[in-house]
């Protein structure tokens, strides 16, 4: 049986969806049959974030509306054959699906699978609560900024009442010259002020979405590695950035 596992924010462009696909892909090429489930169904982008949008046939509604079953309705990556990808709706972005709805189709595919993760709409509104209603896991995913650590929290605060198995911590976007020169919070001040654990960090990168190499890539492998194991490696975003050669760095990172 999948566990389920939602991907929420609170605050949009947070890199909510990259780490849902980062996570994904993960897993996926660890030997884990994984579904990625698309429930933002105002942006509804994975399926073009995974670069299989051409191949998409069905989405959630075509199957709650009876028009294909929900293993119909996959569509498989064409590079990582354990990562099948759920396309929400499509056509009509505003049709009202009950979380109820969603949630039938996650459980009949659940047990043919190891892990459903499911990506979230940002805020907290009738999207956010169809998301979770299906999941029994969360990660919340936070930046180092003030407005999105204020949502973060109020999301925490919101999930509480769904009596979680899990509700864990990724922080995205970390400049780990910032970190060092106390300019933005560490990650373990940000897990410590919103009370929940931290599970993993990723640096920020210029022009990385999908995290196959470099720094962004060691990062997410932890995570994934995390998630799947119960273990606690998390990323150093500072190691770089510290001693005489990181001090080196930082004035350089200053300056560009």
């Amino acid at each position: 049986m999948a566990r389920k596992i939602v991907i929420t924010s609170g605050k949009g462009g947070v890199g909510k969806t990259a780490i849902a696909v980062n996570l994904g892909l993960r897993l996926a090429s660890a030997g884990e049959r994984v579904i990625l489930a698309d429930a933002d169904f105002g942006l509804n982008n994975i399926d073009v974030v995974c670069g299989v949008e051409g191949a998409v046939l069905y989405d959630i509604v075509d199957v709650i509306e009876g028009r294909c079953r929900a293993a119909q309705a996959l569509v498989r990556h064409p590079e990582c054959p354990n990562l099948s990808i759920l396309p929400s709706n499509r056509t009509d972005p505003n049709k009202y699906v009950s979380p109820q709805a969603v949630r039938l189709i996650i459980d009949s595919l659940a047990p043919r699978y190891d892990y459903v993760l499911i990506d979230c709409p940002a805020g907290i509104g009738s999207g956010f609560h169809r998301a979770v209603a299906s999941a029994e896991e969360a990660l919340v995913v936070t930046t180092p900024h003030v407005s999105s650590l204020r949502d973060a929290d109020k999301v925490i605060a919101v999930l509480k009442s769904y009596r979680l198995k899990k509700v864990e911590l990724v922080v995205n976007m970390v400049r780990g010259d910032l970190v060092v020169d106390g300019d933005i919070l560490s990650p373990d001040e940000i897990a410590r002020i919103l009370k929940i654990p931290l599970v993993g960090v990723v640096p920020q990168e210029d022009g990385v979405f999908l995290g196959e190499r470099g720094c962004a890539g060691r990062a997410f492998k932890m995570l994934a590695g995390n998630i799947a194991k119960g273990t606690r490696k998390i990323y150093n975003v500072t190691g770089r950035y510290n001693g005489f050669f990181g001090s080196i760095r930082r004035n350089l990172k200053k300056n560009l």
